[in-house]
């Protein structure tokens, strides 16, 4: 990679932290839960049985939003506990996300162990360094896939659609037109219902959402079974990450 490489990143990470540092405080709000209104306290307990049936909803409820989280698939209608989990769960991811990349940042410019501060505060201090990654394309692209990452996450979150584009060529399993990639995650995946695999350990035979997916690192192989050209996917990923910005964008079928 070369150093006009590398300011490319840089630009396009100084894009996602922006996007970011809009999207996140809005995922804050997101969790507070309601307000008890003023008849809550006098509520009699529930019982046992109400209480189970509760926890089992609540239950089959996450279930299904980490199974649309695997997908990247959005909840839809109002949110529930679990729900608000969910988002708990991409708050951490982000905000744990942030810190250990300001961390690697300073200890690859020499900076030291960077100050404690919100999240917000430090997408300002990422970015102000932006402009001294571009001597460093390999952290350049760390930042870029990193921000990109915690982006696309909060905008999941928050329900913006993710973004698949069509893959030329047919799923090695199934022979159907119906390959993907998906830029945020940086995965292709065959979107066939009926597609089967011959890995008995594969759990495409028993559960009817499971779908196959190539992580870039398993492009190269999907390029050998499909005839594709490894370099097709990495670029419709990025021209579909330059296209749609991280604010979602329309699937293609």
């Amino acid at each position: 990679m070369t150093p006009d490489l590398a300011a490319q990143h840089t630009a396009r990470a100084a894009r996602w932290i922006d996007i970011l540092r809009l999207q996140f405080p809005e995922l804050l709000r997101e969790l507070a839960p309601g307000r008890p209104g003023g008849g809550t306290h006098s509520r009699p307990p529930l019982g046992q049985a109400a209480l189970r049936a509760l926890a089992e909803r609540d239950r089959a409820e996450r279930a299904e939003a980490l199974r649309g989280e695997q997908l990247g698939i959005a909840p839809l209608g109002p949110s529930s506990a679990p729900v608000r989990l969910h988002v708990s769960d991409a708050i951490r991811d982000i905000t744990d996300g942030i810190v250990e990349l300001e961390e690697a940042v300073h200890e690859k410019l020499g900076l030291g162990r960077p100050s404690r501060a919100d999240v917000p505060r430090r997408l300002v201090r990422i970015a102000a360094l932006l402009s001294d990654l571009t001597e460093d394309p390999v952290l350049a692209r760390h930042v870029l896939d990193e921000c990109r990452r915690m982006a696309r996450r909060c905008g999941r979150t928050l329900g913006d659609p993710e973004t698949l584009v069509r893959l030329g060529g047919r799923c090695p399993w199934c022979d159907s037109v119906s390959l993907r990639v998906m830029p945020a995650r940086r995965t292709a995946l065959c979107i066939n219902p009926g597609c089967r695999c011959t890995d008995e350990e594969c759990p495409c035979a028993a559960d009817p959402a499971h779908r196959h997916t190539w992580t870039e690192t398993g492009w190269a192989r999907l390029a050998a079974e499909t005839g594709a050209d490894m370099e097709e996917i990495a670029a419709l990923a990025d021209t579909a990450d330059e296209r749609d910005g991280g604010l979602g964008g329309a699937g293609a079928a």
